[in-house]
């Protein structure tokens, strides 16, 4: 699956940096998704298959901070990333005339929204990462996960951690709920546009042009409301682990 997560995201962004025909607006955002596919995947999954190999499942506290960083980065700027997908979905297929008469403007505005994301991702991050900071470790150090994550380094703190847990929770919904409203208006947009379409073949025609999107954000959301919506004491930590598996098959 790794070997299949790199290659097909790092050919996709040969394909669309090479082919000056994929320069639209869509390409450009995919190529910075499959950037951040390739480069998320490899903040754990060499780790964990390397502990599989060598038996030895040992991490620094440096790296297991540098992991939950960089982990938190780049699934924090997938979840704005496919914000600006849905609407470019709903240009594509509601204004389909627009886009094509103004794609250089287009391209710039896709720019900025992508700049937006990352800043977005880098702001939330450091919350993460402070409210890890703070924390005082004691004797335990086994990390019941396979990568480091905050709910499993909460569990491992000798410290109160129920601000942490408020302040997660509050980051992680305004991460959810703020991208996830401009995606449903989008799609209620597209849905309104596709019932126009008299033929049912033409219907089933344009809406399939979205269904890669939408499991994409079903699997990524869904997921990502399970594991830090929830408070610690709800559901044990091998559940978290289950639904975290998506990080290794959404790529």
């Amino acid at each position: 699956m790794y070997m299949v997560t790199v290659l097909g995201n790092l050919g996709l962004i040969m394909i669309i940096a090479l082919n000056s025909h994929l320069h639209t607006p869509m390409d450009f955002f995919l190529f910075n998704l499959s950037f951040i596919y390739l480069c998320y995947s490899y903040v754990f999954t060499p780790k964990m298959l390397n502990n599989f190999l060598s038996k030895m499942d040992i991490i620094s506290y440096m790296g297991c901070k540098t992991q939950l960083y960089f982990f938190h980065f780049f699934i924090i700027t997938e979840c704005y990333l496919l914000t600006p997908m849905a609407y470019d979905c709903y240009v594509a297929i509601c204004k389909s005339l627009f886009i094509m008469l103004s794609c250089p403007y287009t391209l710039g505005v896709c720019s900025t929204l992508m700049l937006v994301s990352y800043l977005m991702a880098f702001s939330d991050v450091m919350v993460h990462t402070e409210c890890i900071l703070r924390l005082t470790f004691c004797d335990a150090n086994n990390i019941n996960h396979y990568f480091c994550d905050v709910f499993p380094l909460l569990k491992l703190s000798c410290t109160g951690s129920h601000i942490n847990e408020l302040v997660i929770f509050i980051v992680v919904g305004i991460n959810i709920i703020v991208p996830s409203f401009t995606i449903f208006v989008s799609y209620g947009l597209i849905l309104t546009n596709i019932f126009h379409i008299s033929s049912i073949k033409g219907r089933s025609k344009t809406f399939s042009t979205c269904y890669p999107h939408i499991i994409a954000v079903s699997l990524l959301f869904g997921s990502y409301t399970f594991m830090y919506l929830k408070p610690s004491s709800a559901g044990s930590m091998d559940e978290r682990s289950l639904f975290s598996v998506y990080t290794n098959v959404l790529p």
